[in-house]
């Protein structure tokens, strides 16, 4: 992940789930109901059953008056959206209702202060409801597009909803009627009876006339003309340079992010292009043909987050396998990322094949551990099959790019093995800070680095003793959850004995881990432990950063229960070891992925409407505000 796109990750902090429809609705007749009893003043609040009564009558009006508004906007926006053709569901519609009530009474709050301390009436208070109706008419609006992707003219209808709901209250209780020619004697009469209701509605309404309605039409059509400029013009960058729109992508990302949707696949796949990639197996299984663990590194990166694309690929290949199955993170970023999760069934299908492929034998190598510049990299071959785990640490490093690693492989290859699966272990990182998050890039002296060390152990490899193999594996899901930094997968450790060498490799469910944690399970492995040699690895699992961006193993657990958790694992590992025999193979798969440079493209335009969206959106409601406030002083 390179910083521009750890910017854009970062934003996830200000998502969050939408709550269910009746817990909104419950919250907004609650705050209506206060704020009718601040707004609607009864005259009688002395401490009596009749001040308790009077108290009972304002709160009833402001949930009547605020209330009933949002909850027809609530269930009716549902409604109107869908019928044409929208996306909005009762919990998102339920949410835009109260944000919009929030809004209408911040700003009439507001008014009323002023008025008290200005004197300017309360017709002034009514003039800002005008413009607070507008308001929430203009954010709905901006919403409804965004989420259903509807012009601005279909989006208008149910994002009116709410502001012709209050507004038609206001009509009837306001007295308004009276002042208009319906149409006969018999209508007249009709409208008075029951159309006309100003005896019963506050004293305060008193002061609503024919021209409030007037200038809540034409303001509505003032910020609905300011809305579309802004969508045109924060949209046609995305449209130009990437072919998609950015209206597509953040209803995808907040549906994701908010109801767990599927909506944001659907943007990715118009965005994603065709990539072969290598997906290797390693494969050990008992003397009675059973199989007992397999490792599965299929050159993806899983994500982009949560279960979009193939971000709980992790868990899908775990399930997959009637052994215990190892997935750690593969030398590919987030150009690699799967459009979505239909093409995980691709990458299986391909895991199977290769399985199917595989020839077995019983001789494998000690490990060895070879270091070249800044990387250490842990290999052990089994036949002439390679399994190699790199890492940067006690640096800092995120993802090696596909080609580092591509080139790698083919460095340890031409030493003299067959089939290689060449890990990134994934394990040292300090979170979203710096300047480029130590991606491994094509031309860089840690891709050289990399390179080198494979090389020499592919040399070392080749030419090593072969002995007898025996292998124990141990699993615990963990108390922990995604919230915590560890998926579903928990802790996994393989035991890989060779004539007494005993190698454990460490698998986390989460994704990178915090500095020095590594080293930490190392010694409790090795230097104190009972292991001759280790490494730690991640499986890179995106389900863990719809919380936090950087939501890595070890921020949020305590170290001393994870190191604990490892050793013992290990320990059951050991006791678990019986013969087997190994072989790897490699088979290769057609998906649709990001594409090259397309990441970083993406959150380039996303950050820059983060950046410079903000300052136009401001620049727009001001210019709206300033047009509708010469319409009041002029009208």
């Amino acid at each position: 992940m390179t910083s521009t796109q750890s910017n854009l990750a970062d934003l996830s902090r200000f998502i969050f789930r939408a709550p269910n429809w009746y817990t909104s609705l419950a919250f907004a007749l609650l705050l209506a109901a206060v704020a009718g009893v601040a707004a609607f003043d009864s005259g009688a609040y002395e401490r009596t059953w009749r001040g308790l009564f009077f108290i009972g009558r304002d709160a009833w009006e402001g949930v009547f008056f605020i209330g009933v508004p949002t909850v027809i906007a609530a269930f009716g926006t549902t409604g109107l959206d869908r019928f044409v053709g929208g996306r909005l569901t009762p919990n998102r519609s339920s949410l835009l209702a109260l944000v919009s009530e929030l809004v209408v009474v911040a700003i009439v709050t507001g008014a009323a202060v002023v008025s008290v301390f200005t004197g300017l009436g309360q017709r002034f208070v009514f003039d800002a409801l005008v413009v607070a109706l507008a308001s929430i008419f203009a954010f709905r609006l901006l919403v409804v597009m965004a989420v259903s992707g509807s012009s601005v003219l279909v989006a208008s209808v149910p994002a009116s909803l709410q502001t012709l709901a209050a507004a038609v209250l206001l009509l009837i209780y306001g007295g308004t009627l009276r002042f208009l020619e319906v149409g006969g004697p018999l209508i007249d009469a009709y409208v008075r009876e029951y159309l006309s209701r100003p005896e019963t509605a506050p004293a305060e309404f008193s002061a609503i006339s024919v021209d409030h309605f007037v200038l809540l039409g034409i303001s509505c059509a003032i910020y609905a003309v300011a809305v579309y400029a802004f969508v045109v013009a924060v949209d046609r960058p995305w449209r130009r340079s990437m072919g998609v729109s950015l209206l597509d992508f953040l209803r995808g990302f907040v549906g994701h992010v908010a109801e767990g949707t599927r909506e944001l696949e659907e943007f990715f796949q118009d965005l994603g292009e065709e990539a072969i990639v290598p997906v290797s197996v390693l494969s050990f299984r008992t003397e009675s043909g059973e199989e007992k663990a397999r490792f599965v590194l299929p050159m993806i990166h899983p994500g982009p987050m949560g279960e979009i694309g193939g971000g709980n690929f992790p868990e899908r290949v775990a399930a997959d396998s009637p052994g215990l199955v190892f997935p750690p993170h593969a030398t590919a970023g987030h150009d690699f990322n799967l459009v979505t999760e239909r093409e995980v069934d691709t990458i299986l299908h391909a895991a199977e094949t290769a399985a199917d492929g595989i020839t077995y034998d019983t001789a494998a190598t000690r490990s060895v551990r070879v270091a070249s510049g800044e990387v250490s990299m842990l290999g052990q071959a089994f036949d002439d099959d390679g399994l190699l785990a790199a890492t940067y640490a006690p640096g800092f490093a995120d993802d090696i790019e596909y080609g580092v690693g591509l080139s790698a492989a083919a460095e340890t290859r031409a030493s003299g093995l067959d089939d290689v699966m060449l890990i990134d272990a994934h394990n040292s990182n300090n979170g979203l800070e710096g300047p480029d998050l130590g991606h491994v890039t094509p031309g860089s002296e840690r891709a050289f680095d990399m390179i080198e060390a494979a090389g020499i152990a592919g040399q070392r490899l080749a030419t090593a003793e072969r002995g007898s193999l025996e292998l124990g594996v141990a699993w615990d899901e963990t108390p922990w959850t995604v919230e915590e930094g560890i998926g579903p997968l928990g802790v996994r450790v393989a035991v890989a004995d060779v004539d007494g060498h005993e190698t454990a490799y460490v698998l986390i469910d989460g994704n990178n881990m915090e500095p020095g944690l590594r080293g930490t399970l190392l010694d409790a492995l090795v230097a104190e432990g009972p292991v001759d040699a280790a490494e730690i690895l991640t499986t890179d699992t995106h389900v863990v950063n719809t919380i936090e961006a950087d939501n890595q193993v070890g921020a949020a657990i305590p170290w001393a229960q994870l190191e604990e958790l490892v050793a013992e694992l290990a320990e059951e590992a050991r006791a678990d070891r019986e013969p087997v025999e190994a072989g790897a193979a490699t088979e290769r798969a057609t998906v649709t992925v990001f594409g090259n440079d397309r990441t970083e493209a993406l959150a380039s335009h996303a950050n820059a409407v983060v950046a410079m969206g903000g300052a136009f959106a401001v620049s727009v409601i001001l210019a709206a505000v300033a047009v509708s406030l010469l319409i009041f002083l002029f009208a």
